[in-house]
């Protein structure tokens, strides 16, 4: 029976840990989850039920939309010891130019949402070349950007609202995805889900790796089909899964696999958690850093299309926000505000439990300024326990 070594004499002697705790620094993602089925059966009873019913959540999905696609990026950016506040002002600029191209140009919408992605790439490698190139610290550059951004669309749309905008462009936010097609992704959830699963208990055999327990891999393979099929059943009652819903659980699965399978993702870690020694490692850390802040810009670029298809036009207001909303949720879906740490699937259900307290407190009719206090304290209380957690792992 193996013992637990007695401390030595120089070293003073460890407190025992609260199981609370270690459960917290463990299984993040278990504690994430608990507490958004906390925060959905809290507003279950309050709305009368409104709030789990199929339409209220297709809407709630669909609000998630935006920010999750904002978080996709700035989960890299935090992870990488970064920060980006200009999101929110890059996002009304970049859907206030998709409603200029088309409705007072007449552009092509598609011609037009390209522009707009290309325009979002480049913005976001001039936010990291001033940070990697020019060193001014990344929380200035968003700070400026954040100013600057919000000035541009304001000159660009005269301070009035562009409407309305082509259907074919509104129907980006507007459409649903057909029955049988989101069956037919449930299917290729599940077996992608199987054949991963088979693949790294395969290439673990092969390296003579321990391997958790085939019981545990069929357990998570199970959750990940029962969610799927339960989503769209919940979904196909409504109208449909939404057209955003599914661009953003494609961005998921994207940069999922940046973050866990390419060694782009790997020195992002590498960066975040250690800079010099990832320098003295060979990783080229300002590449790694320009390229982050890029595939920020352009989820800022996905997200401004959809959030002005969503609204039907281009608002000078719109984005005013959205950067606290995706920190937030990167902070509480358990990325570390010391860098090196998060993933994107952690980032997704922060921006799901953001989405669940502005739509259920709207619902309860709870006044603004009390939403903003809620908010608030939540993403106080999600930084605390990640600095607990932290602790507890030192």
């Amino acid at each position: 029976m193996s013992q637990t070594p007695a401390p030595s004499a120089d070293s003073p002697p460890r407190r025992p840990r609260p199981p609370l705790r270690q459960v917290f620094a463990r299984h993040k993602l278990l504690g994430m989850l608990l507490a958004l089925a906390l925060i959905w059966l809290f507003f279950w009873p309050q709305t009368d039920g409104s709030f789990v019913r199929p339409n209220s959540i297709s809407n709630l999905l669909l609000q998630t939309s935006v920010t999750g696609m904002l978080a996709c990026g700035m989960v890299l950016v935090i992870i990488a010891g970064e920060i980006d506040l200009s999101v929110g002002s890059l996002l009304g600029l970049l859907g206030g130019v998709a409603a200029l191209l088309t409705v007072n140009h007449g552009w092509n919408t598609w011609l037009a949402v390209a522009v707009v992605l290309l325009l979002g790439a480049a913005f976001g490698l001039v936010n990291g070349y001033l940070t990697t190139r020019l060193r001014v610290p990344s929380f200035i550059v968003g700070l400026g950007g954040m100013l600057a951004y919000r000035g541009l669309l304001q000159l660009s749309t005269d301070s009035v609202t562009i409407a309305p905008v082509p259907d074919d462009l509104g129907a980006i936010a507007q459409a649903f995805v057909p029955p049988g097609l989101s069956w037919a992704i449930v299917v290729l959830i599940i077996a992608l889900a199987c054949g991963l699963t088979l693949a790294r208990r395969r290439r673990h055999r092969q390296l003579g790796l321990d391997r958790i327990p085939a019981w545990l891999d069929t357990l998570r393979v199970s959750a990940i089909a029962a969610a799927a099929i339960g989503f769209v059943l919940v979904l196909n009652q409504a109208h449909g899964v939404p057209l955003p819903v599914l661009i953003l659980l494609a961005m998921l699965g994207v940069f999922t696999w940046i973050t866990t399978q390419t060694v782009f993702g790997r020195h992002v870690y590498a960066v975040g958690g250690n800079v010099e020694a990832s320098r003295l490692s060979g990783v080229n850390v300002r590449r790694v850093k320009l390229l982050v802040f890029m595939l920020m810009g352009l989820m800022c670029a996905f997200a401004g299309v959809v959030n002005t298809a969503r609204l039907a036009a281009g608002s000078p207001s719109a984005g005013v926000g959205s950067e606290l909303d995706a920190i937030a949720a990167c902070f509480i879906g358990g990325t570390s505000m010391r860098g090196g740490s998060g993933t994107v699937y952690g980032a997704m259900i922060g921006a799901l439990v953001m989405a669940s307290l502005d739509n259920g407190m709207q619902q309860m009719n709870v006044d603004t300024s009390w939403q903003m206090i809620v908010k608030g304290a939540v993403l106080v209380l999600a930084v605390w326990i990640d600095v607990a957690t932290g602790a507890e792992r030192a």
